[in-house]
């Protein structure tokens, strides 16, 4: 982990590289939490992170995995979506700078209880049809553009 003064450096002067976990269950619903944390505080969001410097993908996806969901998964076994760009005004400090991520989305297929996720960077949890988060004005909009794209 950086000093805060240097990650704000970071994330002030450079893109973020990240991993967007867009998990479905049997039901094809679509899991979100809400956000506790800026950027994107106060959305419904796909749960994710960024990817630590030295960190391989398949070491990343699987530590976002555990922290994110408490759960295991193989990297293979996720379908990678694509790039995206997210872009926000504000910062997890605050709002004197904005923050650039570069997100590598990936579906994975889990049943997850929600009684069991984490809380550090989602207050509450829930399922939505994918119809429901994209007519939802509480659900982000970077969390839609993974089931905009053609």
């Amino acid at each position: 982990m950086l000093e805060l003064e240097t990650f704000k450096t970071v994330v002030a002067s450079t893109p973020l590289v990240s991993i967007d976990l867009i998990i479905r269950n049997s039901q094809e619903q679509v899991l979100l939490g809400l956000r506790n944390n800026r950027p994107a505080q106060g959305y419904w969001f796909v749960p994710g992170g960024r990817i630590q410097k030295d960190e391989r993908l398949e070491e990343a996806f699987r530590r976002l995995v555990e922290v994110e969901l408490g759960a295991e998964a193989e990297f293979q076994k996720a379908r990678f979506l694509g790039p995206y760009q997210h872009f926000y005004t504000d910062n997890f400090s605050g709002d004197s700078f904005s923050t650039h991520y570069v997100v590598l989305g990936y579906e994975l297929w889990l049943d997850i209880d929600l009684n069991n996720l984490p809380t550090d960077q989602h207050q509450n949890y829930r399922w939505f049809s994918v119809d429901e988060l994209l007519t939802s004005q509480q659900v982000h909009q970077h969390t839609k553009d993974y089931f905009l794209k053609v």
